[in-house]
């Protein structure tokens, strides 16, 4: 016999014996399929994971992919970046000292409000200082002096109150934020000298300090986008540095819930 029809025909034989076991194989996956589906039904679903600081995600991504992907990279990114070109980097530096040396009087109250002298104190001796001797604060003298810069703002203040953050929120054109913080922002607006500026000087002052912060950012831009979720990254990162302030650079070991821990390990 030839060795093709040999394997032909045992190939047939093959396939006509596997037909005739098929129904009685698709009525038992039909039965087990039936039987999984019904399974899983029965069982509780998973409740999503959310996060009680940020109760508006939804709403916050949204503001988020507008401010990242079409604000930031349409707009700041490329402003900063000419910025950075035109303007050389002693005269930027000099621009980013007088912006935060306007914001030396509300470090100053805050921390009279928030019970630490010391800290106030140095907040007072460097706006005398960088405001005399610094030029209006074009040259951080005070740093210089030994005066490192205390940042104490308002948020801050009611933190030490004992006043929770709030929601979180994503705010257009402006980044993360929380209900506490938002609040601080306003009041710290009502001190001298913010107080006494014009309406060009404002937005002079708020120009140079968003390109300030997005050109400090332009280091640590790729961490960014090498995370799984950018946005939740910039929220932790957030809420780490408003503690880490909040606390001196100190804060409160967290605390372990171990019953919980005790169920993970099992």
């Amino acid at each position: 016999m030839n060795p093709l029809f040999k394997i032909a025909l045992a190939v047939l034989l093959i396939t006509l014996s596997a037909c005739s076991a098929k129904p009685q194989a698709t009525a038992d996956i039909a039965v087990n399929n039936a039987e999984a589906a019904e399974a899983a039904t029965a069982q509780p679903q998973a409740e999503p994971m959310t996060d009680e600081r940020d109760p508006f995600e939804s709403v916050n991504r949204s503001m988020w992919t507008f401010n990242y992907d079409y604000l930031d990279a349409y707009l700041l990114k490329p402003a900063t970046k000419g910025y950075m070109a035109v303007v050389p980097k002693p005269a930027r530096t000099g621009l980013s000292n007088m912006v935060n040396n306007l914001s030396e009087p509300a470090n100053f109250l805050n921390g009279l409000l928030q019970g630490k002298p010391k800290s106030s104190a140095v907040s007072a001796g460097r706006f005398l200082l960088n405001s005399t001797v610094g030029i209006v604060g074009l040259f951080d003298v005070a740093t210089s002096a030994g005066l490192e810069v205390k940042e104490e703002d308002f948020g801050q203040t009611l933190g030490v109150w004992g006043i929770g953050h709030g929601p979180f929120l994503m705010i257009p054109a402006r980044g993360p934020s929380t209900v506490r913080n938002l609040t601080g922002d306003l009041v710290d607006n009502l001190y001298f000298p913010m107080s006494v500026l014009n309406s060009p000087q404002t937005i002079a002052k708020f120009t140079i300090g968003a390109l300030s912060a997005r050109e400090a950012l332009m280091q640590q831009e790729k961490l960014l986008n090498d995370s799984l979720d950018p946005y939740a990254f910039v929220k932790d990162a957030y809420f780490q540095r408003q503690e880490y302030q909040q606390y001196d650079g100190n804060p409160p070991a967290a605390e372990v819930d171990e019953e919980a821990l005790e169920e993970f390990l099992e």
